[in-house]
This record gives structure tokens, C-alpha cells and sequence, in this order.
């Protein structure tokens, strides 16, 4: 199989799809692995170094797009990449076609088959490509947060752990699955005061379990909304597998926040699950809404390139190694994640969106 790996173009997105190490596996295995040059320097990985393990390094993604019938990448094709598809391409990476449906509808008229990181699904119903980014995008949720709590930055000037004679700041999780829960341990540890929502009672003892600070709700209306009314960061982290995300807090409940609180929608590139968020990105990464702080970047692991490349590389490499043979179809986690396969939309999730 021939495997293409472009560099990301989506605005300040660092990550590269294959570190050389990962790349030079498939090699090893009687691969040939393209990638555009410069695809890794971000990520602190040189040409190099991708030569060095046998991959060979292609002037411009239109090389790479016309050498590979693999296409291997992070984030979801950018315009510009969409017309250098073919119906014959393989596309693997996430695309959150959810909250896209217009890049949807450009996948199907290309009519090639799109398996999308994010819907690729254990029989136990785990994420096994999903689950390294939502781990960093949860850590980041806290520390952004933090930050932007600043009174510089536009928050309310608080330190999230407090202090003797100051009390410490409440931060507010909706969803306790792999990014809220790390989002939780995260401000947990900075020793603020957390309370974190779900519908999974096994879930909420696991984030109690993360300290006497840690409070486990279940996500009644009313209960949700004193909560976030009261919180000085916010962190969404919704999931439901391939499809749009609920609105949990309503446009009428951030309006009844205090100035200078923080809202980090996790969720925001399957639509948010925070009624006010509307997506951003690393140049202009905030906006506010009725005195609140909005972050809603949709490739937050962007910002730490190296660690995030390291991570997912690691994760892909398996099923990449299975896609690049003739019988790919019998994995059964692949086949979950197939989202548009010749000009029909696949994924269940998906199938009512386009009417």
C-alpha cells in the first residue's frame, strides 16, 4: 500500500499523522510511505529523520496526494485539500462530520471512503483513537482555563486552588468520560473545587474517588444550571459517538454567569454542548459573550504538537498497518468507523443529517 501523510494546513495545527518512528514500522512492514516535506517540524521531527527510516519525503501535498492511495492526517481536510482527493483515495483522520455537513456533502461527491479517527469503536464501545486527544484536550481545558481566569486575559482575577485566606475557585465539568475526567484530575489537583456532571453513576465515583474536593452530580436541569451559574471555569466535554453535540447549558444560563468566568466547550467541533459557543482557533482563540470568556478552538492538542504526534502515532499505527491490507474490511472497529463510502453516507449518526 502506498501511504501519504500531507502536513496540516488547518490554521496553527502542529501535529504531524506518523512520527518516523511509526512511519518507518509500515516501511518495515513493505510499505511505501510519503510525506510532504516540513510535515513534521512542528512536532520537532525533521525530513531527515523521515528519510533515515525510508520514507520519502515529497515536495508539496499534491505530490503526496497523487503518489498515496492511503491518506493518512490529523485534522479534517481543509478546502483546498478536498480537491486534491480521488474516488479512489482512502481517507483516514479525524472529521467530526457532525458539525460539518458541508465537507460531508464534498466526501461524498469525491465518492471515496472516509474512516473518521473519531468513530472508530471498540465492541465494548471505547474510542481507542479518540481517547490520546481528549486526554490532552481535557489537561488543556484546566490549564487554559487557569489562564484565562487572569485578570489580564479578561477573567475574574482568580487563583484556581485559592490559598489560606482566599477560597479556592469551582470548576464546573459537563461529562466525566476521558477528557472530562482528566479536565477533573486536572483542576482537582490544582485544588480547586470541581463538580463534575454525568449520567453514569460508575463514572461519578471515579471522579469522587479523585478527592475530597471532587463532588459527582447527576445532571438534573435545574441542578446543572445553579452549578454553572456558579462556576468560575466551565469545561464542556459531551461526547456521543459521531453525532452533533446536545446543548446542556442554555445562551440564558451563561447570561446569568459573573464577568470575567470561563467557558473551554471540549465539544465544540462535534457543534458544542454550551448553547453560546461558536468555534475558534489558536490565532484568535476567545471571544466573550455577556461578560464571559469563551474558548472554543477545535484542535486544542494543536497547541502541544510533539507530545499530541507522539501520542496518536502510537494509537494509529495498528490500524493503519490493518487498512494498507486487502482485508481491512473484516475489522470490525474499522468498519464502525467508515463514515461516507462511495457517495453514501455510512455511519449511522450521519444518515439523517443531509435530508
Amino acid at each position: 500500500m502506498k501511504v501519504g501523510i500531507p502536513k496540516e494546513i488547518k490554521t496553527l495545527e502542529g501535529r504531524v499523522a506518523l512520527i518516523p518512528a511509526a512511519a518507518g514500522y509500515l516501511v518495515g512492514q513493505g510499505h511505501e510511505v510519503f510525506v510532504e516535506t516540513d510535515a513534521g517540524r512542528l512536532s520537532g521531527f525533521s525530513d531527515d529523520q523521515y528519510r533515515a527510516v525510508g520514507v520519502q519525503v515529497l515536495v508539496d501535498a499534491g505530490a503526496v496526494y497523487e503518489a498515496a492511495q492511503l491518506i493518512v492526517k490529523v485534522k479534517e481536510p481543509q478546502p483546498v485539500e478536498v480537491a486534491m482527493l480521488r474516488e479512489d483515495h482512502l481517507l483516514f483522520s479525524f472529521l467530526h462530520l457532525a458539525a460539518a455537513t458541508g465537507l460531508m456533502q464534498d466526501l461524498l461527491d469525491v465518492g471515496l471512503t472516509a474512516v473518521a479517527f473519531e468513530t472508530v469503536e471498540t465492541d465494548s464501545g471505547q474510542l481507542p483513537l479518540l481517547a490520546p486527544m481528549s486526554d490532552i484536550a481535557g489537561r488543556l481545558s484546566v490549564q487554559i482555563g487557569a489562564h484565562l481566569l487572569h485578570q489580564p486575559q479578561g477573567g475574574k482575577g482568580i487563583l484556581l486552588g485559592g490559598l489560606p485566606a482566599a477560597e479556592r475557585g469551582h470548576v464546573v465539568v459537563l461529562g466525566a468520560g476521558v477528557a472530562g475526567g482528566n479536565a477533573a484530575a486536572m483542576a482537582a489537583g490544582m485544588g480547586a473545587q470541581v463538580t463534575v456532571f454525568d449520567n453514569n453513576r460508575d463514572k461519578l465515583a471515579r471522579m469522587r474517588a479523585l478527592g475530597n474536593n471532587v463532588t459527582g452530580l447527576h445532571p438534573y436541569p435545574e441542578t446543572l444550571h445553579e452549578a454553572a451559574v456558579n462556576a468560575d471555569l466551565l469545561v464542556g466535554a459531551i461526547l456521543v459517538t459521531g453525532e452533533r453535540a446536545s446543548h446542556l447549558i442554555s445562551a440564558k444560563t451563561v447570561a446569568e454567569m459573573e464577568n470575567g468566568s470561563v467557558i473551554i466547550d471540549i465539544s465544540v467541533d462535534q457543534g458544542g454542548c454550551i448553547q453560546t459557543t461558536r468555534p475558534t482557533d489558536y490565532t484568535n482563540p476567545t471571544f466573550i459573550h455577556e461578560g464571559v470568556v469563551h474558548f472554543g478552538v477545535t484542535n486544542m492538542p494543536g497547541a502541544v504538537p510533539r507530545t499530541a504526534s507522539q501520542a496518536l502515532s502510537a494509537v494509529l499505527t495498528p490500524y493503519i498497518a490493518c487498512l494498507a491490507q486487502p482485508e481491512w474490511g473484516q475489522n470490525k472497529e474499522l468498519l464502525r468507523g467508515i463514515n461516507v463510502k462511495g457517495g453514501k453516507i455510512v455511519h449511522h449518526a450521519l444518515q439523517d443529517l443531509l435530508i
